[in-house]
């Protein structure tokens, strides 16, 4: 798979002005996760792996504890998970996905991003049979065999693993991840996981270049702007 992967998400932290705003997607999806699984971090595998990732995006502990308060009181918004899939500039294939109290009001956000930006927005499957949904665990070490061994030993599936740059990189379907994630703390003493996430993996990539470019990225720009969406992933080769 490569470890292209690591461009294909866009993270919505290109600069610092945007810090509020990443803030606030992590401070939802804590939320959502406390809400579904419980507020013990425990107990909610879901909810400390999405904590560990907000500290490492060195997410202040005040709004993750904002977060987690809030779904003690059992209240609030009810959010779901919406996904939209299609082609944007250059043809290349997008996978957006949102969390959202309001999905006519998400869907004619993220829409008009695809028409502002000579875009398609598809039904859904449209690409996503295109991409692997897949759970990534990247650490540093140099001994892919003893982490692979250690996943074996748990019947983890994985379906590929490197090791470049002193650091190794695990791919596992995304059912595996939390089996993979404590399979791998058990087996390596004081691992620490650069990347633990399920994300969207495309198969190909789609070369993205003239006048395309400057779309792609205002595409880019205008899907940030929307509070509803959390990630996006496409295949763009720029």
């Amino acid at each position: 798979m490569g470890r292209a992967f690591q461009n294909r998400k866009e993270s919505m932290a290109k600069t610092a002005d945007q810090k509020s705003k990443i803030y606030s997607k992590y401070g939802r999806e804590i939320y959502v996760c406390a809400k579904k699984g419980g507020v013990d971090p425990d107990g909610n595998l879901a909810l400390r792996s999405m904590i560990d990732r907000a500290k490492k995006d060195q997410v202040p502990a005040h709004v993750i504890d904002k977060a987690i308060d809030k779904a003690k009181g059992g209240g609030g918004e009810d959010f779901d998970v919406a996904r939209y899939e299609g082609f944007g500039p250059g043809n290349c294939m997008v996978i957006v996905e949102c969390l959202t109290d309001n999905p006519n009001r998400t869907f004619g956000d993220v829409r008009q991003c695809f028409t502002k930006t000579k875009s398609k927005i598809g039904s859904q499957g449209s690409v996503a049979h295109m991409f692997d949904h897949c759970a990534i665990l990247a650490f540093k070490g140099d001994d892919e065999e003893v982490a692979l061994e250690a996943l074996m030993e748990e019947d983890v599936d994985v379906t590929d693993i490197e090791c470049e740059d002193g650091m190794i990189t695990v791919f596992a379907p995304h059912t595996d991840f939390f089996k993979a994630k404590q399979a791998l703390s058990n087996a390596i003493e004081g691992i620490d996981f650069e990347v633990a996430e399920i994300q969207f993996v495309p198969q190909t990539t789609t070369a993205v270049s003239g006048d395309d470019v400057e779309m792609f990225d205002k595409f880019l720009d205008m899907l940030d702007d929307v509070d509803d969406v959390q990630r996006v992933y496409h295949n763009a080769e720029l």
